[in-house]
Order: C-alpha cells, then sequence, then structure tokens
C-alpha cells in the first residue's frame, strides 16, 4: 500500500492550489480549485490574489460580470462558490438539483406549518409555481433587479412567512423563493450593488450565462465526474474528507467511486483513498512559499480532517461551527492569521515560529497585499479571535 506523509500531502497542496502564486489569473484559479467558497464576496478576490501574483481586482470582477466566465452558483453544504460557467452543468446535477429540491420542499413545508399573512389557498406549491413563474418573467424583461425591486414587480414576494416559535423572525417569501429557484437553475446571482466587497447583489436570468439553455446531465456520472475532480485537486484525502466537502450520504459516495480508478493509500497511519495515477511527490523540488487565504477559503476548507496542515490550535482560526477566517500560511501549513485595518493596513500574526524567513516573507505578502486592496477595508464574514485582536488600534 502506498503511503503519503504529511509533509508529501502538504506540498501536492501547494502545488496544486497555486500557493506560490503562480496562477494566471481567476479563470485558473477558480477551475484548478474547482470552485472559490463566495458566501463572502471578498474572499473570491482575495482566493485569486493570493494564487495570481498579478491578477487585479478588476480582472476577477470582468470574469464574473464581463466575460461570464465565471458564476456565483449554491452547491456543496448549501454553501455559495464561485465556479467556471463551463462546470456549472456537473455541479447542478451532481449537487444543485438534488439540493434545490430539499430547499423549495423546507419552504413548501415551513409556510404550511407556521402560516403566512396574507393567507395562502390550499394549493402552495403550485402558488409556488406560479410567484417563481413571473419573477422569470419580470426578470427577462427587467434584464437584472435587486430582491426588493422583484418584489415591486411580483408582490407575492413579499408575503411574510410567521414566524414559527419565539427564536424565529418573520420573514418575506423574497428571499428563501429566490434561493431555491437559483439553486434550480432558473435565476443567477449578478453583479453587486455596491463595492466588490459588498453583500448585495442583483439577480438575473439564466439565459444570460446559458442563451440556449443549461445543459441536462446524468446525476451518477456527474458525481462521479465531480468526485473524480476532487480526488485530483485535493487527494489523497479520506472517504470522509469527500463526503464532507461535497454533502454528500455515504452511499452517493460509494456509489461515485465506483467508476473511478480509486486505491486505498496510508495517510500517516490513516486510511484514504487516491487516484491510482496519482504521481506523489517525487518531481517536487520547491522552495518554501508565503501565502495569505481568506476568511472561508477553499483550501483549508477541502477537508473535514485539517490537523496534516495546521501548525497552530484549529481554535485559533476556525469558528465553532469549523469555518475558518483568514489564514498566514508557510510552506502548505497554517502558521497565523492576517486582517485589514481600518485605514488599509494588512496585518499579520505569527504563532507558530518557523525561522526568520517565514516571518520575512510572509511580511513581504501583506505589503503586496496591501498595496493591491488600494486602502480598502476588508471585513470577513467569519471573524475569529485572532483576526478581531489584528484590527484594534495599535497603542
Amino acid at each position: 500500500m502506498r503511503t503519503f506523509s504529511a509533509r508529501e500531502r502538504r506540498l501536492l497542496m501547494v502545488q496544486r492550489h497555486h500557493l506560490a502564486g503562480d496562477s494566471a489569473g481567476p479563470d485558473q484559479v477558480a477551475a484548478d480549485l474547482i470552485g472559490l467558497h463566495a458566501t463572502d464576496p471578498a474572499s473570491v478576490y482575495l482566493s485569486v490574489l493570493a494564487r495570481s501574483a498579478e491578477a487585479t481586482i478588476a480582472e476577477v470582477a470582468a470574469a464574473m460580470y464581463d466575460r461570464r466566465t465565471l458564476v456565483r452558483w449554491m452547491a456543496m453544504r448549501r454553501t455559495l462558490f464561485l465556479f467556471p460557467t463551463q462546470d456549472v452543468p456537473i455541479i447542478q446535477a451532481a449537487v444543485s438539483s438534488a439540493l434545490a429540491l430539499t430547499l423549495h420542499r423546507q419552504l413548501e413545508s415551513r409556510i404550511r406549518r407556521n402560516g403566512t399573512d396574507p393567507p395562502l389557498g390550499a394549493d402552495i406549491e403550485e402558488w409556488l409555481d406560479g410567484v417563481g413563474s413571473r419573477v422569470r418573467e419580470s426578470l427577462g424583461r427587467l434584464g437584472s433587479a435587486t430582491g426588493a425591486q422583484l418584489g415591486a414587480e411580483v408582490p407575492e414576494l413579499r408575503t411574510t412567512i410567521r414566524p414559527g416559535s419565539r427564536s424565529e423572525r418573520a420573514q418575506n417569501l423574497t428571499s428563501p423563493l429566490l434561493t431555491a429557484m437559483s439553486a434550480a437553475g432558473g435565476i443567477v446571482r449578478g453583479s453587486p450593488t455596491g463595492a466588490w466587497t459588498s453583500r448585495h447583489h442583483r439577480w438575473e436570468p439564466v439565459e444570460r450565462w446559458w442563451p440556449e439553455g443549461m445543459p441536462e446531465l446524468d446525476a451518477a456520472a456527474a458525481q462521479s465526474a465531480l468526485a473524480r475532480r476532487w480526488l485530483e485537486r485535493f487527494g489523497p484525502a479520506t472517504m470522509d474528507d469527500l463526503q464532507w466537502w461535497t454533502g454528500w450520504s455515504k452511499t452517493t459516495v460509494r456509489r461515485a467511486l465506483t467508476t473511478l480508478p480509486v486505491v486505498d493509500v496510508d495517510l500517516h497511519g490513516q486510511p484514504g483513498i487516491a487516484l491510482s495515477a496519482e504521481p506523489g511527490t517525487d518531481s517536487l523540488d520547491q522552495a518554501p512559499v508565503a501565502t495569505l487565504l481568506p476568511s472561508l477559503d477553499p483550501t483549508p476548507m477541502g477537508w473535514k480532517h485539517r490537523e496534516w496542515f495546521l501548525g497552530i490550535s484549529p481554535h485559533d482560526v476556525f469558528d465553532a461551527a469549523g469555518n475558518i477566517g483568514p489564514t498566514a500560511w508557510w510552506d502548505g501549513e497554517i502558521i497565523g492569521s492576517w486582517a485589514v485595518a481600518s485605514a488599509g493596513e494588512v496585518r499579520t500574526v505569527l504563532l507558530a515560529d518557523r525561522g526568520h524567513e517565514a516571518a520575512q516573507a510572509l511580511d513581504a505578502a501583506a505589503a503586496h497585499l496591501q498595496q493591491r486592496l488600494d486602502g480598502t477595508a476588508v471585513t470577513p464574514a467569519i471573524r475569529t479571535r485572532l483576526e478581531r485582536s489584528l484590527t484594534q488600534p495599535v497603542r
């Protein structure tokens, strides 16, 4: 049985995930990472900048909103990702279509259970389908619109779902219905309403990305294709890692792997899997590299088991839900964190001593990022205690 050390896995990660900043630009970064976490809009840009030394904020935006070669899409673990547009049909068939059904059923069940203001008729499913059709018609006419603008065009979106318990709040139909529609491939998240860091966006017709309609693929074949891509970019790994990343059941994971040339491997004492053609690390002879990755970056969020690339306590960089904040890396290992202060200054803190070279390289990475941000203050969606401490005024 082939054995991979933690060091070998880190070498593969550095190369495959472009932690040396050697990527050609946003399209290659998104493709080689399968997708970039997009729950926090700023993280998409920062993930690209970390992996492409010459990329700019404007180039990332152009790929998303001008060329439309990249698109934000809800997929694995009900998480928003930025995918290459050409890969979305695989993602849709492998993950998002099933997710859309779940979201729609949960919305319908919540409406039945809690009730609405004004009250609806008996056939809630038919009513929701009708509202969805009017949303698509309005978007086709308007070209793009915010949720509030769609609510003005389709008044049913402003229907209030009553709270089901003391801990719940009343909610307009707008957000849950548009989210379910987007997961089904009916509408697409478009450009932000403000700066590139804004968490508010416009909705656009799906035909702007696929004028002839999105190709429909077989679900089982798409799942196998996605599993192969993940093993190519994140393997060798454990089956637990693949199941966690995809959000699939164990049965689905096993079925997806049956058509792939997968072999059992030893991951520094733990059972793992890899593609039989896994080249390994014999040809890798790279100098250590410094990298500043943003919160929810796809590299540290790519595995369930993360101890092999953590040089510090997980409590320093992960929140209670397992989401990661900004991280400072040296040679494929997390050794600290970073943050952007209100004046646009990029600050770092290192909790693991990896020598003067590491500290100096991360200082240089921070200075380079600060120059590229050009004074923009970035507040991550996932804020750890360590990151917060870096944003405090220096005394």
